[in-house]
């Protein structure tokens, strides 16, 4: 059978708080305090494990709240997940793009899908280079953090610039974010922003790149474009268990706690649902995509889209 988002809307349970939750808030932001405090006399490779993780897992958090946990509060949910220690993301945006997401009928379609990467029949030429980069996870990895915030802050920039509703408050307020984080690094730390980007930000995207990469795949039918990954048992923690991707989208209510006992419950008519579109873990994911291309450049509706037009 056929999944839903809307049937799966009110699968989130109870309308206690979220204890698990709140202890993964309370493990982050406690961790990231002492873990910034002791980076300058810790070695690098150290500093980029810790402090990666922490950052994708904040950016775990932060999806959490944006589905409404661990609290039936959404103001207090916006508080806990908001803290910018990503340095990019506006808590705002990323709430606003990610549930538009979730409610478009174009899944993974460029330009109605806020996180497709795929390009749209017309893209430039500077669009394809930069796309084809990271086609290949190790290109995700390497390469990706660099050219997704960059890419981010560009149409960002255009949207502030255009005015368009939100952003200005957004950024706004996540600047007032960003000058606090930066006063802790540089008065109490003694880290700069440059040693933080390098040993927190950069890593911790690249780990979020990770989840993302395959997770989503064009397909004429819309069921059929959302992934599972199967085991990840430490993978899945720093996610939340959205590895479990096709069963976050069936039931967007659900907590992180929830999906695992979905996907056991559900397994069969889920697989079905999503066309067989399932890895066994993540290292499968990396033996099939570390040096291929995951998927097709352009869009395939898009391409057929623009041939259409062609005389």
């Amino acid at each position: 059978m056929a999944f839903s988002e809307s049937r799966g809307a009110s699968a989130g349970g109870g309308r206690r708080p979220d204890l698990s939750t709140l202890l993964v808030a309370a493990l982050i932001y406690g961790s990231w305090i002492a873990a910034t405090l002791a980076a300058r006399r810790l070695p690098w490779p150290v500093v980029a494990a810790v402090g990666g993780w922490l950052i994708a897992w904040h950016g775990s958090l932060q999806h959490e709240t944006i589905h409404g946990h661990p609290t039936r509060s959404r103001r207090a949910n916006r508080l806990l997940g908001s803290p910018p220690l990503s340095l990019w993301l506006p808590y705002a945006r990323y709430e606003r793009l990610h549930l538009a997401h979730h409610s478009t009928e174009h899944l993974t379609l460029p330009g109605l899908d806020p996180e497709s990467r795929y390009l749209g029949g017309g893209s430039s030429g500077l669009s394809r280079a930069t796309a084809r980069a990271t086609q290949t996870l190790a290109g995700r990895l390497l390469v990706g953090p660099a050219l997704e915030i960059g890419g981010f802050l560009a149409s960002e920039a255009r949207a502030f610039v255009r005015n368009e509703p939100g952003v200005r408050r957004a950024w706004t307020l996540h600047g007032l974010g960003v000058a606090l984080i930066a006063v802790w690094l540089a008065a109490v730390c003694r880290l700069s922003l440059v040693e933080y980007l390098l040993g927190f930000v950069y890593p911790g995207t690249a780990l979020s790149l990770l989840r993302s990469f395959a997770e989503h795949r064009a397909d004429p039918d819309r069921s059929r474009r959302i992934a599972i990954v199967e085991r990840a048992p430490l993978l899945g923690l720093l996610f939340l268990n959205n590895n479990l991707h096709a069963v976050h989208h069936a039931f967007p209510g659900a907590s992180w706690r929830a999906l695992p006992g979905l996907y056991g419950s559900r397994r069969d008519e889920l697989l079905a649902a999503n066309g067989g579109l399932v890895y066994a873990g993540y290292g499968e994911v990396f033996r099939r995509f570390l040096l291929r291309p995951h998927d097709v450049l352009v869009h395939p509706q898009a391409a057929a889209q623009l041939e259409g037009a062609t005389p």
